[in-house]
């Protein structure tokens, strides 16, 4: 009996972290735009949620399958945050003023493929090099680690652009050029 229990809880708190997991990826599908995708991963997550909560409310008076339910849910939200991490859906864009107005910056940057917008600027201390940069999130950290070895003083404020139109930079990344580099014979992404 003992073990029939355990392994209804087991069963229980799999089936939440899945079920949440895929809850959390498909909000933020439908946050970023991509309905369809989102749309069809919500039909696996429906048909989870219902056998999870089916068998929490077939054994109500069972708490431990209830307190398996509840901790399901946080690791789900844990896993479905770490999954997204992981998938690095969408994009985003990284305001950067340095305070060595050196054009070099700019031009090393878009020498790695950062599609990359600059100006001049004055700050409280004097010339500034204002620049704002668009990159897809699976390169944000190395973004900023390139950033940081130009000027480790820069000043940065990220965030996630809703729509993005026109620009050449968008016209490379249709055609699937962009951190596209030749390296002796062949093509690798950085």
């Amino acid at each position: 009996m003992l073990e029939n229990a355990v392994m209804m809880v087991l069963i229980i708190l799999s089936i939440n972290v899945v079920y949440v997991s895929l809850f959390t990826i498909r909000m933020i599908l439908t946050l970023k735009g991509q309905r369809y995708q989102a749309a069809f991963l919500s039909t696996f997550e429906v048909v989870i949620y219902v056998v999870g909560l089916g068998l929490v409310l077939d054994n109500l008076n069972e708490i431990q399958n209830l307190v398996a339910y509840a901790i399901g849910y946080g690791l789900g939200v844990i896993s479905g945050m770490k999954i997204e991490e992981k998938l690095a859906l969408g994009y985003i864009t990284v305001n950067v003023i340095s305070s060595n107005p050196d054009i070099q910056f700019t031009k090393q940057l878009r020498d790695k493929g950062y599609g990359v917008t600059s100006w001049f600027a004055y700050g409280m201390d004097g010339d500034r090099l204002s620049m704002q940069i668009l990159t897809p999130r699976k390169y944000e950290l190395s973004l900023y680690k390139t950033i940081q070895e130009l000027d480790p003083k820069a000043f940065i404020i990220a965030y996630e652009p809703k729509t993005i139109h026109g620009g050449f930079w968008v016209k490379k990344v249709k055609k699937g050029k962009l951190f596209k580099k030749k390296d002796g014979g062949g093509e690798h992404v950085e």
